[in-house]
């Protein structure tokens, strides 16, 4: 009778940590591609463009000196329509750098 009990007990305890297991697993599974943290991942960059395309074109507006234009840009500093247009290229240009993670 007391074996019969142990057996029983057992077999219930089993169930309950395979059924454990098994919500675990399906947890798990329903996660896939979630990022508890809200990071998206890696954007992709347009049709023909490369880390490397656009890290070079962002040297080439650091060359005429986009840089210091960026810095006045945000300290609301007023720009010509040229120093403007290049400041907006570099802004685009560095955020699909750094969207697509070209930096790691």
């Amino acid at each position: 009778m007391r074996e019969a009990f142990v057996v029983r007990t057992m077999s219930i305890t089993l169930k309950f940590c395979a059924a454990a297991v098994l919500l675990g697993v399906l947890a798990g599974c329903a996660n896939d591609g979630y990022d508890p943290n809200g990071d998206p991942g890696a954007r992709p960059l347009a049709a023909g463009q490369t880390c490397g395309s656009v890290r070079q074109e962002l040297n080439q507006l650091d060359a005429k000196g986009t840089q210091s234009k960026v810095e006045a840009a945000s300290r609301g500093k007023k720009l010509s329509p040229a120093a403007q247009a290049d400041v907006d290229r570099y802004n685009q240009l560095l955020n699909q750098y750094l969207g697509a993670r070209c930096h790691v």
